[in-house]
Formats: C-alpha cells, structure tokens, sequence
C-alpha cells in the first residue's frame, strides 16, 4: 500500500476522553476513532490488525477439530427465559421489541443460541463430541464505559462452545482448549498467566482466565511460584488457627460520638483495625443479610454471592441498614441486632479475641467481644478479598504475590447447566437419554489490540510483535521525487509483496521526521529508509523498531529483500 492512498488519519495529540494508552494510541496511530461512548470505529489499519489475530485464532481453533460457525446478533427472549438468564443478566443486557411487540436482546454472549442449534440436530452419542465456534460481535451496557476498547458497548469476540457425552470427555477437550489458548498468547507475543476465575452470569464451577500482564491492568491477580493464581475475586483464602488465646475481657459499651469508620474508631479507643470486627449490610435477593470480616479486610461480594446463591447481591441502603440494625451507617455488629437475619462471617472473624464492634446504637461500640460466649455466626466461610500477606491455598508455605493483567480470555466447564434447562439430550449406546456435558471458551479478539499496546509500546508509540503487525516494513524514501530513490523504493516494495509481505511505502511529500513518527507510532517492526547518500554505494538503511533509536544498519539494495526475510525466519523458528 502506497500511504497517500491509505486511510491512515494519524493524530499529533490523543483525543482528550481516552482514559488509557492503548486507547490513545490506537486513536493517535489511525486505527481507531471514537463514535461515542463505548462505541469505536475501527479503520483500515485496526481492522488489518484485528484480522491478523482473527488469523491466528481461527488457526488454533480448527487445530482442536473447532467447526466455525455465524449465529445471529439478535436473539429472542424466549431462549432466555428457558435458562432463567432474561432477569439475572440484569441491565447489561440490551433489550428491544420488535414492531410486533416480540423481545429480543442483542447477544452479550451465545450459550442458548449454540444449545439451541446443537439440540436440534445432534440425537446419538457418535456425533459428540462437538466445538463450534464464532467471532461474532456482541453487546453489552456497561454502566460505565472506560479503557477504548477494552471496556466497551459494543466488541468482537471468539466465543467457542464444546458438547460432550460426560464429565471426564469433556476433561480432556477443556485441556486442548487450555492449551491452544497458551499458543494463542504466545503467538501474539504476550507475557501471560493463567488463573483461576469466577464464572460470573456465564455459570459453570470451574473456569480459567488467561491474563495479559500489564501495570495498567483493571485487574489484580494473585499468584505463587507452586503454580497456583487465581483473580482476586476468585483467590482463597486459609482458614488459620485462633492464634491471640488471651481471657475474655467482661464487655464494654463506649461513646463514640460521630465515628463510625474502622480508622477512626481504631485511633480512638488506642486499638488496631486487627481488632475490630466490621459488620456489613447487604441484600441478597430482596434480602437483609450480615456480613462479618476483620476490620482490615474487605468483603468478596464474588464469594459472598456464591455462597448465598442469590442472583442480584448489593449493599444496603441507610434506611435498610437503620431498619436492620437500630443505628444509622457506621455503627452496626452482630449483637442484638434489631431485626432478626442471618449472619456469615468470614474464617478470620472467630479467632478475633476481645474484638470492638458497632453497638447497634448511634455513636456507641462495644469492646471484648468474644465469638462463641457474646455472638454467633450462622455459617463461618472464605468471605474476604485476598491481600498482601496471605498465604498460598495451594501450597500453604509461601506468601501470594500480586500482579495486574488484563483478560483476554476465559474458558469454562459448564457442565449441564445449559443443556439441563434446554433439555439438550442425546441417546447413549444403549439408547438411554442423557444430557449433554458442556464447555465454553471466549477470547476478546478487540481487547487482544489494547492488551498488546498496554504491554507493548514507548515515548515513539505501538510497537508491534511481528505477528500482529498490520504492516511488517514501512519503506520511507527520504525525498520520493528523487527518480532513483522512487525507483529503489518501488522495486523494494515490489519485491517485497511478491513474497506475500505487507509492506507500507511511504510515498508522501512530508518531512523525513515526520515519516520516522508516523512508522514509529504505528509500530511497523522493519524501517527501510532510503536516500541519495547511501544509494551512492548502492545502500538503504535498516532498522527494527523494537532496537535501540541509534541501531542502525546498512544493507545492500540487492540484499535487502532476503535480509528481511532472514529477520522474518528468526522471528518464527
């Protein structure tokens, strides 16, 4: 492609509502543009790259005997209403009618779609097992927006759905899919780990992410060098002995005139936030629940949901919390609680001896509380959010690092919870009717872009792993109206799309600087440039963008093209 005939709208400064680097330079590189919030246009260049990634996981999926499929954007309630997934998706998921009054969302993601199509077609045990696969836009209404692409209204995906006669068939696929999914990471140049995860509204018990890591990641995962990771909404947490074995102290009521925070009331009473015992209010399907953690600790609403099994869980309102407990926010514990609900503590909240709670009054704690003699919990449970210090689960020897990463991917046993509600059946040998076992497996292919750029760029803009590159060399004649270097520089471009390499000539009548920034921005791996000085000895000029800014080489017009393809070669051994 010569530039001047290239939609590539390069900007000096990144629009001032992107909230992160990839999306600045994906805006600033000409790959992208914001149509509103959420919502991305994705041009030529974005769309050369997403198309290279789409490559490679098109490769990876039919490696695993994956078929590959299209199924509609639009889909309609009544498959939903089969799962019981209409009312839990809650409002991320876009609702419309049709002129007929008919329901339909636009997909956040296709398990009653892929279910419904495997049902209708597949009747013996000798057509399973069975992936279909799709890159299929989907849609969902994030409440709020943020990070381009990655977080976006609207975004493409590789969802891919596996049906199989049992537990242990689908075992072994969900391993193949495992691993094409670590190629797939490798492939596009990634430093990754995989963890254990929450499956969230997809369900299932048992699922994976594979995370890009990267500073600027929302997410923060936990890790140990035994192998063990999980996300933080997902990490365990020990259940330890009861370590402090110091007598009950008698209680205590005590003013504590408008303090109601942890800090606050740790400081007054000259104690530490060790010894407090935060009592939280939430409401679980309509509701009032309490919720006990240390008062250094914060709850896992992830563990909290799955323990209760309820479908929408949030935190109570004043007038809830005043209702339940007798006193306004800040003051609530888990004695003589005004209205009669259940309480879960997290493991740690046991072994607190003499612990300070909220009195259930306004401005009034209690001191030396004691599990057992002045407070009981309903069920005792992992409830808290991992932190530093823990120790591994796994091991329980080390203490737990912590990484943030950006997921890319996320595969799933989900077992017969599909096929269940949708009587998704075949017949076994014998001719009994069984269910189907099912697995799930997402790739965000829109968020692999900005994971790559999070993990991947400097001062100058993108630099690109090979294999993603929209372009592998951008030729950059210093002045293209020189009849020699334009020869040169057409003869090289030639050569090159002869050996099937997308090449970028930079034909344009601007400034050599301006050319170096723009190849720069846009991450192209391999720079020829090309001018009278080094064409006296039959030269150009080499560089890689991921080298060194003064590395630099001189090559021989005639050796040029094999050099490049030398470099292409070691970029693939």
């Amino acid at each position: 492609m010569y530039f001047s005939k290239a939609f590539i709208p390069t900007l000096k400064e990144a629009p001032s509502d992107l909230d992160n680097i990839s999306a600045k330079l994906m805006a600033r590189s000409g790959m992208t543009r914001k149509l509103g919030s959420g919502l991305f246009e994705l041009l030529p260049l974005g769309l050369k790259t997403l198309m290279n990634v789409m490559k490679i996981i098109r490769e990876e999926m039919e490696s695993i005997d994956g078929q590959e499929v299209r199924l509609p954007l639009l889909l309609p309630k009544d498959l939903w209403i089969e799962t019981g997934r209409w009312d839990v998706y809650g409002k991320e998921l876009f609702r419309l009618k049709d002129r007929k009054d008919a329901e339909f969302c636009l997909a956040p993601t296709h398990e009653e779609a892929i279910t419904d199509l495997v049902r209708s077609h597949v009747r013996s045990y000798r057509q399973l097992p069975i992936m279909l696969y799709q890159f299929g836009i989907k849609f969902r209404d994030e409440i709020r927006p943020r990070f381009g692409v990655m977080r976006a209204r609207e975004f493409l995906m590789k969802d891919a759905y596996s049906f199989h006669i049992d537990e242990a068939d689908l075992e072994k696929y969900y391993k193949r899919v495992y691993e094409a999914y670590e190629r797939i990471c490798q492939r596009c140049g990634f430093k990754y780990r995989v963890v254990e995860a929450a499956s969230g509204a997809i369900g299932g018990n048992f699922s994976h992410e594979f995370m890009v890591l990267a500073d600027t990641g929302e997410e923060e995962i936990a890790w140990c060098n035994c192998g063990y990771g999980a996300n933080s909404e997902k990490a365990e947490c020990l259940q330890t002995e009861k370590i402090d074995l110091s007598p009950m102290l008698a209680t205590e009521e005590v003013l504590t005139p408008n303090i109601g925070s942890v800090e606050d009331v740790a400081s007054f009473l000259s104690s530490t936030k060790e010894k407090f015992i935060k009592t939280m209010i939430y409401v679980a399907d309509g509701k009032p629940t309490a919720v006990l953690v240390r008062g250094d600790h914060d709850v896992n609403e992830i563990k909290l949901q799955t323990l209760l099994g309820c479908n929408e869980l949030e935190l109570a309102s004043p007038n809830i919390i005043e209702e339940v407990t007798g006193a306004k926010v800040g003051f609530a514990g888990p004695v003589n609680l005004k209205k009669q609900i259940k309480i879960y503590a997290d493991f740690s909240v046991p072994n607190i001896s003499n612990a300070v709670i909220g009195a259930n009054k306004d401005d009034k704690h209690i001191k030396n509380i004691n599990y057992g003699r002045d407070y009981k919990a309903d069920i005792v449970a992992d409830l808290k959010k991992v932190s530093k210090g823990d120790i591994c689960p796994r091991c329980k020897k080390e203490k737990l690092q912590f990484s943030r990463g950006i997921e890319i991917g996320h595969v799933f046993k989900l077992g017969t919870k599909y096929s269940k509600s949708m009587k998704a059946t075949y017949l076994d040998a014998q001719g009994k009717e069984n269910l189907m076992v099912m697995g799930c497996y997402g790739i965000g292919v829109t968020r692999i872009l900005a994971a790559t750029i999070e993990q991947s760029y400097d001062e100058n803009g993108i630099v690109w792993p090979f294999s993603l590159a929209p372009y592998k060399v951008s030729i950059i004649p210093v002045d293209f109206k020189n009849q020699e270097i334009k020869e040169v520089a057409e003869k090289i471009y030639n050569e090159l799309k002869e050996n099937k390499i997308e090449v970028l000539l930079d034909d344009r009548d601007e400034r050599i600087g301006i050319k170096f920034k723009d190849a720069d921005l846009m991450g192209t791996p391999f720079r020829i440039t090309i001018g009278e000085k080094n064409l006296k000895d039959g030269n150009v000029e080499f560089k890689a963008r991921k080298d060194d800014k003064s590395k630099t080489e001189i090559i021989k017009v005639t050796n040029i093209v094999g050099y490049i393809k030398s470099k292409i070669q070691e970029k693939f051994k």
